[in-house]
């Protein structure tokens, strides 16, 4: 009972540390840039880590396909039993046993088995170990996009939280600018009361916008797979994307993608899979030799020993009494009696007998090597074999279809994002040029109302006009850069 309660405390304090190894997790650093969460996403990012845990898997498998191939299997077994006294009835027979026996016995048996199924496997373990590879490469590019467009999202929203604080600064301004006015007489109070409405609307997006910049911290915390803080807004994102003319060739990234992208890579190992699954069905006309052999022994031992010496001892018994009759009833008179006092159990072969009996459980008796080997042939199986070489020769044909399909679907995806980001280069020349016209279009506006000559309605279009303008400068410029990321994840490398 000692024993069993330290071992409860040894399984309970292994658990208790192992959980406790499991909820200590790293913190993300204050400042992050974007190869930083990258390289954080591909170590905790859950679901990237569940496609990375199938390659332990593959390569056992195909270390498996060389090992049946190459080396015969091994088993080795040890058993212990127990047989009671008593009698057993077979047919009309009855068999006494008149003491209880214990044996033990042991079995080391090789088999090794080469077929057609065995010929292909090797092929076949090392395509799902490439389908493997391909399909965690492209989980590993596919989280990179994911990251980006996320690091991009959060950036966008700081960019916009910073323009409305400007716009709430210059409600601020302009509120200022109404109050002076109407206490001089030049302003009516209806003007007042727009610019308190004004700033109240500026204070309530600045609240929004805010709140978006938590919103899209803690899905890129999601997105890495750590915890966030208690206050996301503490983490700085340092990096910055520079615009850029885009001077790529739709050919050249359509080439790249043909080589590059993991959907088609992963498709193509399958497919190639699928083709060694074909080749090892076919295999299934080809002849299986078998191979087999095997040690074993045996022990045996009576529970009770002063039977053996009372069985032996009656044999001998038997035995003299058989040799005086010869000697007495078919001797001739002169001829030389047999030795019959010979025939008894003297006390060292008591012992020797009590001694050999004395085997359990491991002085065994062992058993004359025994090898097998066999060949065979299947001629008929209810066509069995004909239906799995249809079904895996579909399942090749289907997954080849599969990639050329998904080759037609990236050449569109690279062609749309290659497009879009040639008009999302444009829009941002059209959207600064917005921009400036909406600045001066304000500018005159505020001049207009400060000397006079406009009035507040007229301000605040303008102000509405060039906030819109430099909301759609923004969003524009992270369209820009996230039909790049788009562009990058459909070639599958990055662009810059």
């Amino acid at each position: 009972m000692r024993a069993l309660g330290l071992a409860i405390v040894l399984v309970g304090s292994t658990v208790g540390a192992a959980a406790a190894q499991r909820s200590v997790m790293p913190s993300v650093p204050q400042s992050l840039t974007l190869s930083d969460a990258v390289d954080l996403a591909l170590r905790y990012n859950r679901s990237y880590r569940q496609v990375a845990n199938d390659r332990p898997a593959a390569a056992w498998g195909v270390r498996n396909a060389y090992s049946q191939l190459f080396f015969p299997s091994m088993s080795a077994s040890l058993s212990f039993g127990y047989s009671g006294a008593g009698s057993q009835t077979f047919l009309d027979q009855e068999f006494t046993q008149e003491s209880s026996t214990i044996g033990s016995d042991y079995g080391l048996n090789l088999n090794w088995r080469l077929s057609g199924t065995t010929l292909t496997q090797p092929g076949l373990a090392r395509a799902q170990m490439r389908a493997t590879e391909a399909q965690i490469d492209g989980a590993e590019v596919n989280l990179r996009a994911n990251v980006q467009q996320q690091y991009l999202a959060a950036l966008q929203a700081e960019a916009q939280v910073r323009i409305v604080e400007i716009q709430v600064t210059r409600n601020e301004e302009f509120l200022r600018l109404a109050q002076a006015r109407f206490q001089v007489g030049q302003a009516t109070m209806l003007d007042v009361r727009q610019a308190e409405v004004a700033k109240g609307q500026a204070d309530v997006r600045l609240l929004q916008a805010r709140q978006g910049v938590i919103v899209e911290k803690l899905r890129l915390y999601q997105q890495i797979g750590l915890p966030a803080p208690e206050d996301p807004t503490t983490l700085v994102l340092p990096d910055t994307f520079p615009v850029t003319e885009p001077e790529w060739q739709l050919g050249t990234l359509l080439r790249a993608a043909d080589m590059d992208n993991p959907d088609v890579a992963v498709l193509e190992a399958r497919a190639a899979a699928a083709r060694s699954s074909e080749r090892s069905a076919k295999a299934q006309w080809l002849p299986t030799l078998s191979l087999s052999a095997g040690w074993s022994g045996f022990t045996r031992e009576y529970s009770n020993p002063d039977f053996l010496v009372a069985s032996a001892r009656g044999q001998l018994d038997a035995s003299r009494t058989e040799c005086e009759y010869t000697n007495s009833a078919w001797l001739n008179p002169g001829q030389t009696p047999l030795p019959c006092s010979g025939l008894a159990l003297s006390p060292e072969d008591e012992q020797r007998i009590i001694a050999g009996n004395n085997v359990f459980p491991f002085s065994f008796t062992t058993q004359p090597f025994s090898a097998r080997v066999s060949l065979s042939l299947p001629i008929f199986t209810q066509f069995g074999r004909e239906a799995d070489i249809s079904q895996a020769s579909q399942l090749a044909d289907d997954a080849m279809e599969e990639v050329e399909n998904q080759r037609l679907w990236v050449r569109t995806n690279v062609s749309q994002a290659y497009y879009g980001l040639i008009a999302a280069y444009q829009a941002i020349g059209i959207q600064e040029a917005n921009r400036v016209a909406a600045q001066e279009q304000l500018r005159l506006a505020t001049e207009r109302y400060r000397v006079g000559s406009g009035t507040f309605f007229e301000l605040l279009d303008a102000q509405v006009a060039e906030q819109t303008a430099e909301a759609d400068y923004i969003n524009a410029i992270y369209a820009y850069h996230r039909t790049i990321a788009t562009l990058e994840a459909a070639v599958g490398r990055p662009l810059r």
